[in-house]
C-alpha cells in the first residue's frame, strides 16, 4: 500500500486529486490510501439536487464552498476539524458497496487510539457510543473503486444543522430527533494522551497505525508526491468538475410529477415531466450508491408511456442494482408508478 498526503485544504483540488491519482496514475495493484483535510465545505452527493440540500442563505454568508463529488451518497458538512480519507483499490478486489471492508482498518486503529465502541453500522456509516462520526461514499470506473470518508475529529457541529436541509423521513428512519442528536466528533473518545491532538497528528497517528510503523520515516519510499506535471492535469479537472457551476449545481429539469421515498440501502427522488401520458424527461435526485450513472437509466424511461407495468418492464430488461444497489426492482418499479 501507498499513501498521500495532501496540502491543499480546498475541498475542490482535493477531490480532484483524488480523481485524478484514481483514474491518471498507474500504481499497478497497490492499494493506495489519500488523507485530506479542509476549510469549511459542504460535499453533495453525486445524484442529489444541490439547491435542496443545502441552507443557501447560511452557506452564502459564512463563505462555506459547495461542490459535488463524483460517488453517491448524502451531503456533508466539513471544515478543518474533520479529517477525510480514501482507499483506492483495483475493482476486482472489494464487491461494490461493501463499506466494511475499507472502513475496518481505519476502525481497528482508532481501537488502538482508545474508541474501543467505534463500529461499522448501517450502510455507510461508522459510529462510536451509537453516534455518527464517519460517513462513506464509492466510486468505480475503468476498472478501480474509491471508497472515501470523514472522521469527525473536532467539528463545529454547531454548523451542521444550519447549512444543511435534511428531509424528515430520513431522520425518522433512523429514530432520531435531529441531525445533531446523530453526529458526535471522535476526539471525546479517544484515549486521554490523545484529547488535545490537531488534525494533521491524527493524520499522521492513523497513517503509522495502518502501515504498523512508529515512525513516518521508516516508510519514506511508501509515500506518493504529487509533481508538478501532476497538478497540471489536476487543476483542468479542478475547473472541469469542482469549480463549475453547472457541476455543482446543474439545472432542474421541470416536472410534472415527484415520487419520493427512503430505503434502508438509500433515498430516492424521482421526477418526471410527462405529457400525454409519455415520458419526456426523468431526472433521479438521492443518496443511493450505484457503480453505473443513473442518467443511463434515466434516458432508457424516456418515451415510456407514464404506467406501472410499462416502467416495470423497463426496469426488469435493463436491471437497476448497477445504478440504484441494494434496493429491489420491483420496490423500485412500485415508487415509480
Amino acid at each position: 500500500m501507498r499513501y498521500v498526503s495532501m496540502t491543499s485544504h480546498n475541498i475542490g483540488m482535493n477531490l480532484a486529486t483524488e480523481q485524478y491519482l484514481m483514474n491518471d496514475k498507474d500504481f499497478g495493484r497497490e492499494p493506495l490510501v489519500l488523507f485530506y483535510y479542509e476549510e469549511p465545505c459542504i460535499i453533495v452527493g453525486r445524484n442529489q439536487n444541490t439547491l435542496e440540500e443545502i441552507n443557501h442563505d447560511y452557506v452564502k454568508e459564512h463563505n462555506i464552498r459547495v461542490t459535488r463529488r463524483l460517488s453517491g451518497g448524502g451531503a456533508v458538512y466539513q471544515d478543518l476539524g474533520n479529517l477525510c480519507f480514501s482507499f483506492v483499490v483495483p475493482s476486482d478486489s472489494e464487491e461494490f458497496g461493501d463499506f466494511k471492508s475499507f472502513t475496518q482498518p481505519i476502525v481497528d486503529v482508532l481501537h488502538k487510539m482508545g474508541a474501543t465502541t467505534a463500529e461499522v453500522s448501517g450502510r455507510n456509516d461508522i459510529l462510536v457510543d451509537g453516534k455518527k462520526f464517519s460517513g462513506n461514499a464509492m466510486y468505480s470506473r475503468n476498472g478501480k473503486t474509491f471508497s472515501h470518508g470523514t472522521l469527525m475529529l473536532n467539528v463545529d457541529l454547531s454548523v451542521v444543522a444550519d447549512a444543511l436541509h435534511v428531509a424528515k423521513d430520513k431522520i425518522a428512519s433512523k429514530r432520531i430527533k435531529s441531525v445533531r442528536s446523530r453526529v458526535t466528533n471522535l476526539r471525546p473518545f479517544l484515549d486521554k494522551e490523545y484529547q488535545d491532538i490537531d488534525v494533521p497528528t491524527f493524520r499522521d497517528d492513523l497513517i503509522k497505525g495502518l502501515f504498523h510503523v512508529d515512525s513516518l520515516d521508516e516508510i519514506k519510499d511508501k509515500q506518493y508526491v504529487v509533481t508538478p506535471e501532476d497538478q497540471k492535469e489536476i487543476d483542468k479537472i479542478y475547473e472541469q468538475y469542482y469549480n463549475n457551476w453547472d457541476w455543482v449545481y446543474g439545472k432542474s429539469p421541470e416536472f410534472t410529477i415527484k415520487r419520493r421515498k427512503h430505503f434502508d440501502m438509500g433515498t430516492i427522488d424521482a421526477r418526471f415531466d410527462v405529457k400525454d401520458g409519455v415520458i419526456k424527461n426523468v431526472k433521479f435526485y438521492g443518496d443511493f450508491f450505484g457503480p453505473q450513472d443513473i442518467s443511463e437509466l434515466a434516458a432508457k424511461l424516456k418515451g415510456v408511456k407514464y404506467d406501472h407495468d410499462a416502467i416495470a418492464k423497463v426496469l426488469n430488461e435493463n436491471g437497476t442494482q448497477q445504478y440504484i444497489t441494494g434496493i429491489p426492482t420491483d420496490q423500485i418499479a412500485d415508487l415509480l408508478a
